[in-house]
């Protein structure tokens, strides 16, 4: 069992930045592959960026290049940097985490969930 726990969200101007940061709780963080999902009203949840348990990492096409995942397994915690923010990256965002997994992104394939961050960008 895993628990996740998103910090960081706020509100930042656009071309602003942020960084989030998911904790998780367990021994064996290390195996699992996480995903950031972000949801906005009205909309879908979306794919973000996924990064696995060996360290590669894959992005959607809307935050490559201005979105870095990261992790920290020492720390049981993987970061999301958001740089040059935009309106339209509002949403809450959700980590989420599957077992001894490659990359993969869509939601239906993560088991683990954590109670979502909101990132307002004004513009």
């Amino acid at each position: 069992q895993v628990q996740l726990v998103e910090s960081g969200g706020g509100l930042v101007q656009t071309g602003g930045s942020l960084r989030l940061s998911c904790a998780a709780s367990g021994r064996t963080f290390r195996s699992y592959t996480v995903g950031w999902f972000r949801q906005a009203p009205g909309k879908e949840r979306e794919f973000v960026a996924a990064i696995s348990w060996s360290g590669g990492n894959y992005y959607a096409d809307s935050v490559k290049g201005r979105f870095t995942i990261s992790r920290d397994n020492a720390k049981n915690t993987v970061y999301l940097q958001m740089n040059s923010l935009k309106p339209e990256d509002t949403a809450v965002y959700y980590c989420a985490a599957v077992r001894n997994s490659e990359i993969v992104t869509m939601s239906h394939e993560y088991d683990y969930w954590g109670q979502g961050t909101q990132v307002t960008v004004s513009s």
